[in-house]
């Protein structure tokens, strides 16, 4: 099963972080646009099952804490779903079906732009933080994973609170939390491994 949960995880860190070197530029290059939501899609099913594949794995450490692992992991995937689908959506004003026709050019771009700004990062980050504790607390306690991948996904889901408070009260800092991301790299790589 870890084996498993592993492989799962490593494949959603390859195709999310893949996906975000696509552009994501409607006009000029849809098929790419395309692309690229179906792999964060796709990237969130993965996702999910990672967190099914170390619930079964960790659940006879403590059961009600592996489930709750899961439950917050599945909100973040939820939010991330509905965001990918709303950015998708940005498609529709672009080929102006009939039901839009009374709407200027200019006023089906910006309605366009606004689909692809709504961003749910700040409440992704929140969920996929939150996650981290219990799942790190019980790596820690499992007796069968290395104590420091248990303290280093601690130290993530810190670092990804750290970055939710930044989004939320400083979006124009975000370099202030790019310290961290070698924190979250190791930890998140490192339990795929």
């Amino acid at each position: 099963m870890a084996r498993i949960a592993g492989v799962l995880y490593l494949i959603y860190i390859i195709l999310t972080a893949s996906s975000t070197f696509i552009p994501q530029n409607i006009l000029a290059q849809e098929g790419l646009f395309r692309i690229r939501n179906a792999m964060e899609l796709i990237s969130t099913a993965f996702f999910l099952s990672t967190a099914w594949a170390l619930y079964v794995l960790l659940k006879p450490v403590h059961n009600n804490l592996a489930l709750l692992f899961v439950l917050l992991n599945l909100v973040g995937v939820a939010v991330e779903s509905i965001c990918v689908l709303i950015h998708y959506a940005a498609l529709l004003p672009i080929h102006g079906d009939e039901y839009l026709k009374g709407l200027s050019r200019e006023q089906l771009q910006s309605l366009s732009m606004m689909m692809l700004n709504i961003n749910g990062n700040v409440v992704l980050v929140l969920f996929y933080g939150l996650w981290l504790f219990p799942l790190g607390y019980l790596v820690f306690k499992s007796g069968f994973l290395p104590k420091i991948l248990g303290i280093l996904l601690i130290a993530d889901g810190v670092s990804l609170l750290i970055c939710f408070f930044q989004l939320w009260f400083f979006p124009d800092y975000e370099k202030m939390t790019y310290p961290l991301y070698p924190i979250m790299f190791v930890a998140e790589f490192g339990l795929s491994l």
